[in-house]
């Protein structure tokens, strides 16, 4: 009987091939700094393997009703009994979730940038000014001449309710079609009278836990510069009625024109600057591309073909080489006979072109032929090949079984997010500064140069009355990550990647 638990070669998680023995019948405190292991080799080693050992050695009946833990990557642990563990509470896995919004320290920046950030011009960098509505006509008769056009003004943007008395006084002024969530509706269609005579006016019902967005058709028309005068009514009047803001919508395209922020140069309007603009859990602020997650989960080509040393027949395109292998191949068979090479033609032969048009497909058309080995089954057609890349995402969107989706992820790979460049929000946001630097440049500090960036400050007079409140609780919450030992994190630090100690005194922030 062993007397103590030997362990050999640990490397779980960022444990670095460590051996130990740790004495059995005896109170062992495993102590460190944060984030050197010692959760790791508690939970998701040791306790992880004495668990996995106990449930493996139940029936089968018992053991479907238990969960099954991994093995953890360590050579071997001996003398190791069943065991069992108080886990410590940590923060939330939530990609979403970094060191910023869990102390509330990312929800006061965007407030700070919302009142004093300055905006830039996304594509010139340089300050962005007021636009006048001689401007925006020019830019709209420049963009949009010659083309069905309609003058909107935004009144509600994306906000619960369900405005009934905003239907009724557009109504009684004058303004008899809205654009509601994107669909055009006239506030005329019907009424009735109520029981004094009085004629009452039916609108849309609206649910008034959904977010809608309305914008007052101001004008349909057709932009010339004979019609400029119209047109500059139409601006005049939309930007009266939207507070400041305009929309232009041409071809089912909105363009967005501000009296408040916009480019006089490229003719960008930013719209208001609000606290949700600077959200990446947010619509209004989060990449359009990434949806604010800073990264795309893809397909990656170096794990779909892992050895370029093989060909197709010897099971070179890795997704491919199981069922379906022989209906596949010959696929790409047909495939080969019209771009140049066989199946017995290794990967790392082939051109560039070639392996272009094996991973992401073409759209010429190509002669099939299939005859199945094991029946009578034969078909003959002509089509385009949709590629491996495509055909793996299109199963991974289209099928309802978790372990076949299981199954590809295997094959994908995190990729920053190419139109962010890993930074979450949308370019315009990006664009608003503080002294330079934008929301997410600051979270990219550490905590002790974000601590020192906001402690000399340097703001106008104005600026200081505006933002002295919330710099009060930035500068705090600050203070007490650097006085509990966080001064190395930055706000950007995603929790699902810290250690539990770490997450226990985030959460103290």
């Amino acid at each position: 009987m062993h007397d103590k638990i030997i362990i050999r070669g640990a490397r779980e998680h960022n444990l670095k091939n460590i051996s130990l023995e740790i004495p059995k019948n005896k109170l062992v405190v495993i102590t460190g700094l944060s984030g050197s292991g010692k959760s790791t080799l508690a939970f998701d080693t040791i306790y992880a393997e004495g668990q996995r050992r106990y449930v493996e050695s139940l029936s089968a009946y018992a053991r479907q009703f238990l969960e099954l833990m991994d093995k953890p990557d360590v050579d071997s642990i001996d003398g190791l009994s069943p065991a069992i563990s108080i886990q410590q509470k940590t923060t939330s896995k939530n990609p979403r979730s970094t060191v910023g919004t869990v102390t509330e320290i990312y929800d006061y920046l965007r407030l700070l940038y919302s009142r004093i950030g300055i905006p830039h011009c996304p594509r010139c960098t340089q300050k962005i000014t007021s636009q006048s509505a001689d401007s925006i006509t020019d830019s709209i008769l420049r963009t949009a001449e010659q083309k069905k056009t309609i003058i909107l003004a935004p009144v509600i943007q994306s906000k619960k309710g369900t405005y009934e008395k905003l239907f009724d006084e557009l109504k009684h002024n004058g303004y008899a079609r809205v654009r509601l969530d994107g669909e055009l509706i006239n506030l005329d269609d019907e009424s009735s009278y109520d029981s004094s005579g009085h004629r009452k006016l039916s609108y849309p019902r609206l649910d008034k836990q959904k977010k809608h967005t309305i914008e007052v058709v101001i004008d349909r028309l057709i932009p010339t510069d004979d019609d400029k005068s119209r047109l500059f009514e139409s601006v005049q009047s939309a930007l009266k009625v939207g507070n400041g803001v305009v929309v232009a919508s041409t071809d089912s395209e909105d363009t967005l024109y501000s009296q408040r922020n916009a480019c006089a140069r490229c003719g960008i309007s930013l719209g208001d600057l609000e606290p949700r603009s600077f959200s990446f859990n947010s619509p209004f602020g989060a990449c359009k591309e990434c949806n604010g997650l800073g990264i795309k989960i893809e397909f990656d080509p170096e794990l779909i073909i892992p050895d370029k040393s093989k060909s197709i027949l010897e099971g070179a395109v890795k997704p491919w080489s199981g069922h379906f292998a022989t209906f596949r191949s010959a696929m790409l068979r047909d495939v080969g006979k019209r771009f140049g090479f066989d199946l017995r033609t290794p990967i790392s032969d082939m051109t560039d072109k070639q392996l272009k048009i094996i991973i992401y497909g073409t759209d010429e058309n190509i002669q099939y032929r299939y005859e199945s080995r094991n029946s009578d089954s034969r078909w003959e057609y002509r089509g385009r090949f949709e590629g491996v890349i495509p055909n793996l995402e299109r199963t991974y969107k289209e099928t309802e079984s978790d372990s076949k989706r299981e199954e590809l992820m295997q094959f994908m790979r995190e990729q920053p997010c190419e139109k962010c460049r890993g930074k979450r929000l949308r370019d315009e946001v990006l664009s608003v500064k503080i002294q330079q630097k934008s929301i997410i440049d600051i979270c990219d500090l550490s905590i002790d140069e974000c601590f020192n960036f906001f402690d000399k400050i340097t703001l106008s007079e104005t600026e200081r009355h505006i933002a002295r409140i919330i710099l009060k609780e930035i500068i705090s919450r600050l203070d007490f990550l650097r006085n509990v030992g966080l001064t190395y994190l930055t706000l950007n630090r995603m929790t699902a990647s810290l250690s539990g100690g770490e997450s226990q005194r985030i959460r103290l922030a």
